[in-house]
């Protein structure tokens, strides 16, 4: 589990600079470094199929999507029943040099699962992390 405390590196060899004197980056740059790999340690796993899968937990997201998007925002759309699944539609936009880009994406939870949280948060947070990873962040963990 990760310590609530602890605070997200970047992965990087040079610093990040987060100041209000910087103009704004491009989208180029921002999903550059939200692309580079993650740090091993903010990675989980967990078995899932007869499968060993590495995730990233939606809480660690934000703290890169806050170090490398400064400003970005997150939006339900939608959440809807769908069938046996709760759905959400999310989104998040960055600003940016070029103005502010929004990558779309659905989670979603059978409306009977069991285990650590409830049904809708849980779809939220699958939308976010994979709205997150239409920008770059951990989008390699989706590769099979």
């Amino acid at each position: 589990m990760t310590n609530s405390s602890e605070q997200v590196q970047p992965v990087a060899d040079e610093p990040f600079a987060n100041s209000q004197n910087v103009s704004p980056r491009s989208i180029r740059d921002i999903i550059a470094d939200l692309s580079k790999p993650l740090a091993q340690r903010h990675l989980r796993t967990r078995k899932q199929g007869g499968h060993d899968l590495v995730y990233l937990e939606w809480h660690t997201a934000v703290k890169y999507l806050d170090l490398f998007a400064p400003d970005w925002s997150y939006h339900v759309e939608s959440v809807q029943l769908v069938g046996p699944l709760v759905t959400v539609i999310a989104s998040i936009s960055i600003p940016c040099a070029e103005g502010v880009v929004t990558r779309q994406a659905t989670g979603c939870e059978e409306v009977e699962a069991r285990g650590h949280g409830d049904v809708v948060s849980n779809a939220k947070e699958m939308a976010l992390k994979r709205a997150a990873s239409k920008f770059g962040l951990g989008l390699y963990l989706y590769q099979k």
